[in-house]
């Protein structure tokens, strides 16, 4: 093909001519767009991991406090809400062991009409790759603490 006479097509034919960079654009984006989207996924990922972990946990942690707080039996209470809070956390894919779960009565007898049931749950969330990538030398987890203070309704009737 052969370009028209004209001072534009002029510096067309010297571009053509020196043909050096032909191509090399496509590469160049290429090559950044991975050496930026590996990292930002990277980071993606574990921000949607920790944040999903710490709803869970706060969820499992206010739910475990108001089942503690409505149960009719002192000794079937701390049960029933570890069954609620692992309950909810399954319900995100992760595990929840005992001792994740810590319950506290204070302001009197567990149970007693206005007293205060604290419940904290503590949870690790490991980071995606990581453990495998840097073995121990780079601390592998992120750890996910939550709190509930659930009142013991004054009008309800005693705990047996």
């Amino acid at each position: 093909m052969t370009l028209p006479v004209g001072p534009v097509f002029d510096r067309l034919r010297a571009a053509r001519s020196a043909g050096v960079d032909e191509g090399n654009a496509i590469v160049e984006f290429v090559y950044l767009a991975v050496l930026l989207m590996v990292p930002l996924v990277y980071v993606l990922l574990t921000v949607f991991r920790v944040q999903g972990a710490a709803f869970a946990v706060s969820s499992a942690a206010r739910e475990a406090g108001r089942v503690y707080a409505t149960s009719a039996v002192v000794d079937d209470a701390g049960p029933r809400a570890f069954t609620a809070a692992r309950i909810v956390m399954r319900d995100s894919n992760l595990p929840l062991s005992e001792t994740d779960l810590l319950i506290d009565c204070s302001n009197g007898p567990c149970l007693t009409p206005g007293s205060r049931v604290n419940v904290v749950i503590t949870y690790d969330v490991s980071l995606p790759l990581l453990p495998r990538l840097f073995g121990r030398s780079a601390p592998a987890t992120v750890r996910m603490t939550s709190s509930h203070l659930e009142v013991v309704d004054r009008y309800r009737e005693a705990a047996r």
